[in-house]
């Protein structure tokens, strides 16, 4: 037998970022690598023994794939970390006699629908809930149970297409979107779960769960969720702490996973803790593959694929207690005209990994779902506050500047439909800001101060100042990056003549330093001050 045929295989379903510590693990390991994924220039892909671009969807050719390989050269088992495959590699594993789950659970632990019903039938903790497809948008349909209630595609992750809606009247929309999300055009509505959410890593061998640690949720942005980032470990009381780790369990074993890697979203009431999902693999958000073992030193990611591979999973006791900091960085609608401050975010102490899912020139929007964001920061440090603080100042190191004149910035920077503001300041404030002229001569009625070539009007906020955005920028902090920003630029001649009053500090207020920023380098293009007026006109009628 040749040395080739005596080296181990492994195929990983997925070769994205997600993927990229499964697929250095395997190699430290000495095994021969085969990575599928859809995308031919995946960022893992150089990382593969063996590389095609196979849509992960389609479970039939990436079978005839894993057939191929097993017969020709040797294949000992498949895997996947953060995708929604799990389904494909049971599938994979299933028909080749390799270690793994049955299809039937993987498909239940896939399948939102499938998996309530089976938490029900076993008397897991859960909210009312139904399953439909198109027939939810009849005018007749009504709900069984209360609202508030989160409406899911049936067959999806990263949140999307996910929405809560907090009244009858908003559940058509809140289906329509979740139907666009769901290749099987089925969906499920359940009642929203108040209460503290928690991510959950499990492996399970021979039959026993050993959970791998529990990490804090940071949900944003109703009625959508998005995870603006993740602390691991979780600061939650012991109790409490148990209690999610318990119903964990009992949802693993119900789903019948009984070899191979659980993920779960677990919610606490207060009273009880009640399942939100479980997935038959390890999670994604970069919990598995960095918080986790950057926080207690133990590499899952090479447990579970032990278990692929039919071995005992290995050491699990956790080598040392640092907290690990995931933190997303976002932006507001638009198109990236530049990125600043990678390298100040990356040399920020404690900081371990940047991740950007834009670039210069692409188009960006305010996320709906977790796939929106524009990048992450992992920090670890043996101290919980200190890796916190770390994330949260390499995140406002990095700033988005957008292209100028953007239809959809201004949109959301001065159109009547509701956003997320970036500061959620006092009222008072708020009415203060909106109440100011649009423009005004400097030191007319109203104090002014420079800044980047402009005169804007003196608002004050100073009982706002501990108030942070989205990006973790403060009112001051914004300021000082606007002057920073806009130094050398040339103001435009009227901007001696006048002064920037609400169409400043509204997008300051509703987009951060990032929409303020945008103004200010859209009214520099203008000429005149007739020209200024049309602009600011226009945008007051959106």
């Amino acid at each position: 037998m040749s040395q080739d045929i005596m080296q181990k295989t492994i195929m990983i379903l997925g070769a994205g970022t997600m993927q990229i510590p499964a697929l250095r693990t395997a190699k430290k390991k000495g095994w021969r690598v085969i990575a599928m994924d859809g995308n031919p220039r995946a960022p893992g892909a150089g990382l593969a023994d063996i590389f095609e671009p196979v849509d992960l969807r389609a479970a039939d050719a990436l079978l005839d794939r894993a057939r191929f390989y097993k017969e020709t050269s040797g294949l000992d088992g498949v895997f996947t970390a953060g995708t929604d495959f799990s389904l494909s590699v049971a599938f994979i594993a299933e028909n080749l006699g390799l270690p793994g789950i049955p299809v039937e659970t993987a498909r239940n632990a896939t399948n939102k629908a499938l998996m309530r019903r089976i938490f029900a039938a076993h008397g897991i903790p859960g909210p009312v809930c139904v399953s439909c497809g198109a027939e939810c948008l009849d005018g007749s349909f009504r709900f069984p149970g209360s609202f508030p209630v989160v409406v899911k595609p049936v067959d999806n992750m990263g949140a999307r297409g996910v929405q809560m809606a907090a009244e009858p009247s908003g559940l058509k929309a809140a289906c329509e979107n979740a139907l666009r999300c769901s290749a099987a055009a089925q969906i499920i509505i359940e009642e929203f779960i108040p209460g503290p959410e928690f991510s959950v890593d499990a492996l399970v061998y021979k039959g026993r769960v050993h959970a791998c640690g529990i990490a804090d949720r940071h949900i944003y942005f109703p009625p959508f969720f998005v995870e603006m980032g993740h602390t691991f470990p979780s600061a939650a009381p012991k109790k409490i702490l148990a209690d999610v780790e318990e119903v964990f369990r009992r949802g693993i074993e119900a789903l019948g996973i009984d070899n191979g890697a659980a993920k779960g979203d677990i919610f606490h009431t207060g009273t009880q803790a009640v399942v939100g999902e479980i997935a038959a693999r390890l999670s994604g958000g970069y919990m598995s593959g960095w918080t986790c073992p950057y926080a207690c030193g133990v590499d899952i990611t090479g447990a579970a694929m032990n278990i692929a591979m039919g071995l005992a999973p290995g050491g699990l006791r956790p080598r040392r207690a640092w907290t690990s900091a995931e933190r997303a960085f976002i932006s507001i609608p638009g198109r990236a005209a530049h990125i600043f401050g990678l390298d100040e975010a990356l040399a920020t102490p404690g900081v371990q990994d940047i991740f950007t899912r834009t670039e210069t020139g692409a188009p960006v929007k305010f996320p709906e779902n977790n796939v929106e964001k524009c990048g992450n920061v992992i920090t670890a440090l043996p101290d919980r506050g200190g890796a916190i603080r770390a994330a949260e100042e390499a995140v406002s190191r990095i700033l988005i500047r957008l292209e100028p004149g953007n239809s959809e910035t201004a949109a959301f920077l001065f159109g009547r439909k509701p956003v997320h503001p970036a500061f959620s300041l006092p009222e008072d404030i708020n009415r203060r800001a909106e109440s100011l002229p649009a423009l005004l001569l400097p030191g007319a009625d109203e104090k002014t101060f420079p800044l980047g070539g402009f005169f804007i009007a003196a608002l004050d906020c100073a009982e706002a100042e501990t108030q942070k955005d989205w990006n973790h920028y403060s009112l001051a902090a914004s300021l000082e990056t606007l002057e920073r920003m806009r130094a050398g630029n040339s103001p435009p001649a009227w901007a001696h003549n006048l002064a920037l009053g609400s169409v400043f500090w509204r997008p300051l207020i509703r987009g951060g330093v990032q929409g303020a920023l945008w103004v200010l380098d859209t009214l520099e293009q203008e000429k005149t001050a007739e020209n200024v007026e049309e602009r600011i006109k226009s945008w007051q009628q959106l």
